[in-house]
């Protein structure tokens, strides 16, 4: 995925009928929705797994037999296996949303020559952005102009040691996150001292940070081998295991 600035950027700013109009070309500066089930068909979908169905009808069964202890001990381990289940699916679905809660909510930027703050989202490429202590950046860019510029890059790299940059060269390419003295910002990571100006190069979706955003709505959780086999079993079984079958 290339980083190079799509427009050549302009000393003072895009105007705003620029920049509208390359909202509508580029489309908002988010990460896309994480398009994960809600609670009620996950707890659905745990509900239907094979193993958890196995351990259902096994208390229901228990039960029905006039075995109280060992029917509500199963039917506990039940629960409790379904919260978990549960839990863990939650928790990586919310990775995704964790990832929204670092983008940065607005930007400074320069537009028809002057210093304004506007919705992080209404970012378009070609946008020259302005980067102060202690700020997110907004988008991936092309530094412009930088005066002692460390920037806090762990969210993309995970290396807690901040990185000094500078400013681009003409027509040079983006290098990867990470290490000093390169001309590049990348959408989430954090200004920790200095100043500088930036070129937008990438805004939601096509960001180093929208590219992980995207991996993440689109993972599918496989079954397990075990899970499988399982599966098989309960779907030889399971007419037959029904309490009505044992009276």
């Amino acid at each position: 995925m290339t980083q190079k600035a799509i427009i050549p950027p302009l000393p003072s700013g895009l105007t705003s009928a620029e920049a509208a109009e390359r909202l509508r070309r580029f489309g908002p500066n988010a990460l896309p929705e994480d398009g994960g089930p809600g609670f009620l068909r996950l707890l659905v979908e745990v509900l239907t797994e094979p193993m958890l169905l196995l351990l259902i009808v096994a208390a229901a069964l228990y039960l029905a037999l006039g075995d109280l202890g060992e029917g509500a001990m199963l039917a506990f381990f039940a629960l409790v296996t379904i919260a978990l289940v549960i839990y863990q699916r939650r928790r990586s679905e919310n990775a995704l949303a964790a990832l929204k809660a670092m983008a940065a909510p607005d930007a400074r930027v320069i537009r028809d020559g002057e210093r304004r703050i506007v919705p992080a989202a209404a970012i378009v490429p070609g946008d020259l952005i302005v980067i102060e202590e202690g700020e997110r950046l907004p988008a991936d860019a092309a530094l412009v102009s930088a005066t002692q510029l460390v920037v806090d890059e762990s969210l993309l790299t995970g290396e807690s040691v901040p990185v000094r940059k500078r400013p681009a060269e003409p027509d040079e390419s983006a290098a990867e996150p990470g290490g000093d003295d390169k001309p590049f910002v990348w959408s989430g990571t954090l200004a920790l001292r200095g100043h500088g100006r930036a070129e937008v190069t990438a805004t939601g979706a096509r960001t180093r940070a929208g590219s992980i955003g995207a991996s993440l709505a689109t993972i599918v959780q496989e079954k397990t081998r075990l899970e499988v086999s399982v599966g098989r079993i309960v779907r030889i079984f399971e007419p037959s295991a029904s309490p009505s079958a044992w009276r």
